[in-house]
């Protein structure tokens, strides 16, 4: 060996147990088809963006697809028809043809977070002859939850707001308390007080609204849409 050389001795290793199974298990792994998942996506996408659009559904029908689209996460695909449909969905509709707390109180949630000008007087039929939210709205869980994130859109100086934050805080907690819901309908009501719309990060609620359809067979929720919220989540990651 010349001086300008390094010796190194030769490695001499013992041949594997495991031979080439790893390798072998490696090359049987099958490559995500990338654009077949983009190709579905969009095609769900259209389908809810139809959905959206549809002049035939009934505005109650419009409302909940909406809120739906928006708590799943995915609302930013379908910016301008949402404006669109909502702009449709005049503020004296729900005056005058929702009798109930959860329609009139997701219309005016609705409403107000698309920028859109709308009384919070509509909520005053649901007050009783002295001025306090009716006690029978303490059966309507879904109501009291929709009157209680519609209340967060609050302005100053909007005491009915106000006093429906503290009427629908007070009762949600007793129901929970006292054991007369569900537990799944408990979860949804502690998971409301402990952070309402308002207030969360929209990606979290998408995740946790995902989860509570998925674990909720009696819940009627559009297929369509949550297959395409759940595509959107994986193309996104």
């Amino acid at each position: 060996m010349s001086s300008g050389e390094t010796f190194r001795h030769t490695a001499d290793y013992h041949p594997s147990l495991w031979g080439n199974h790893f390798l072998k298990v490696a090359s049987g792994f099958k490559t995500v088809d990338h654009t077949a998942t983009q190709e579905r996506h969009e095609a769900l996408k259209e389908e809810v963006r139809r959905m959206i659009t549809d002049a035939e559904d009934k505005p109650v029908q419009k409302l909940r697809l909406i809120d739906e689209v928006q708590r799943l996460g995915v609302a930013y695909h379908f910016e301008k028809e949402i404006e669109d449909a909502i702009q449709k969905l005049c503020p004296n509709y729900i005056d005058s043809n929702s009798p109930d707390l959860h329609t009139v109180s997701l219309h005016f949630r609705l409403l107000r977070q698309q920028g859109i000008k709308i009384s919070c007087d509509v909520l005053e039929k649901f007050k009783d002859d002295e001025g306090r939210f009716k006690s029978s709205l303490i059966n309507d869980v879904q109501g009291m939850l929709s009157l209680y994130e519609a209340a967060y859109m609050a302005t100053r100086g909007e005491d009915i707001l106000d006093e429906a934050i503290a009427f629908t805080t007070t009762h949600l907690k007793s129901l929970v308390a006292q054991d007369h819901v569900t537990p799944k309908l408990a979860e949804q009501i502690n998971h409301a007080l402990y952070r309402p719309l308002r207030k969360t990060l929209p990606r979290l609620e998408a995740r946790y609204f995902m989860s509570m359809i998925n674990s909720t067979s009696d819940h009627l929720h559009n297929k369509t849409l949550l297959n395409f919220a759940k595509f959107s989540l994986r193309i996104k990651k």
